[in-house]
């Protein structure tokens, strides 16, 4: 259920509202804050007939101007507990609603000091605005790198120190939570842990922005309800992001680009959304034209691989582009978002 309050709503209203919420048996009531319009969110599991006597009584209260009864299983992120622009902020930028598109690059993994500040370099001159690279890697292989770990994360780190690039990397446990967020700007949740609710909710008890990969065969439902637990934790975050799901075309692209999603996702919820070309296709050949296809669509940002030296990447080098390669993709990212009213 979704209580409208007008923006200037005295606080002893907001509160009114919050505790007739709670006494009739909502878990939460949880509020956005508007310039015309605020919104409580009530989360919780209560019949609908009780909703609906409620509905009748909370229109009646001062500074409340509509009711509404959710009918999504997504509340929080839902565009309705949020109708006013909703960004992100990350050290200085914004991500979100009307504000520039944001290019996330960097190595899939952090091998070397020398590799990663190489990289950065690469990607700060191009123009990315953060820094990506893997220091705990979820492989499918146990057999396969699985990225230096704590050290990775104090490599990221120096290289953030040296070009000023927030870092955004992945958090694969509920354990290493507070240890990655000591070290890093961005928490992304990766593909394969979209569902792991435990990590969702520790990261939502965190103040860092929360990037979400979409699961390889989850529906947008199943994605959107995963980012609740995330919201539902206090922390709004939530930066969504689409990377290709499982198709049938195995030898030609990794993945089937999910471009559709984003329209989609963006008519549903308030949240930023990014997409990953690089683990869509799987062939950096492949990677200019899907992300180009995500900027047109109207994606937030991309997150994109790129390298040093991709032939020796210890892992993802098919996909991952060599440095003059991205910097050749971000003049044509920045054509095609002139092209739909987007700045880069």
């Amino acid at each position: 259920m979704f209580v409208y309050l007008r923006g200037d709503a005295a606080n002893e209203q907001v509160s009114r509202v919050q505790e007739e919420v709670l006494a009739a048996g909502f878990k939460k009531a949880v509020m956005n804050p508007g310039q015309e319009v605020s919104v409580v969110n009530c989360i919780g599991a209560v019949p609908h007939e009780k909703k609906l006597t409620l509905r009748e009584y909370l229109l009646t209260l001062p500074g409340v101007t509509d009711v509404v009864i959710a009918k999504t299983p997504f509340r929080l992120t839902s565009l309705l507990s949020h109708p006013e622009e909703f960004t992100v902020p990350l050290n200085g930028i914004a991500i979100g609603g009307n504000q520039p598109l944001v290019v996330m690059a960097g190595p899939c993994s952090v091998e070397s000091e020398e590799q990663i500040l190489s990289a950065a370099q690469a990607v700060k001159q191009a123009g990315a605005k953060v820094l990506r690279g893997g220091a705990f890697k979820p492989r499918t292989s146990p057999h396969l790198f699985q990225g230096l770990g704590e050290e990775g994360l104090k490599l990221l780190a120096l290289a953030r120190e040296q070009t000023g690039l927030p870092i955004v990397t992945e958090v694969t446990t509920p354990e290493l939570v507070g240890l990655v967020a000591k070290h890093a700007d961005v928490l992304q949740i990766g593909a394969r842990n979209m569902q792991n609710y435990q990590l969702l909710l520790a990261v939502g008890q965190t103040d860092r922005p929360v990037i979400l990969k979409r699961g390889l065969a989850a529906t947008i439902d199943e994605w959107l309800q995963a980012a609740e637990y995330v919201v539902s934790e206090g922390n709004s975050r939530v930066i969504l992001c689409a990377r290709g799901v499982r198709g049938f075309d195995g030898g030609y692209t990794r993945f089937t680009a999910d471009i559709d999603a984003i329209p989609v996702v963006k008519g549903l919820t308030h949240h930023p959304v990014m997409f990953d070309p690089s683990h869509t296709a799987g062939n950096r050949e492949l990677v200019p034209s899907i992300a180009l296809a995500a900027v047109a669509a109207g994606a937030d940002g991309l997150l994109i691989e790129v390298h040093p030296n991709p032939d020796e990447a210890r892992s993802d080098g098919p996909q991952s582009l060599y440095p003059g390669q991205f910097a050749a993709l971000m003049q044509q990212i920045k054509a095609v978002a002139a092209a739909v009213n987007r700045a880069v």
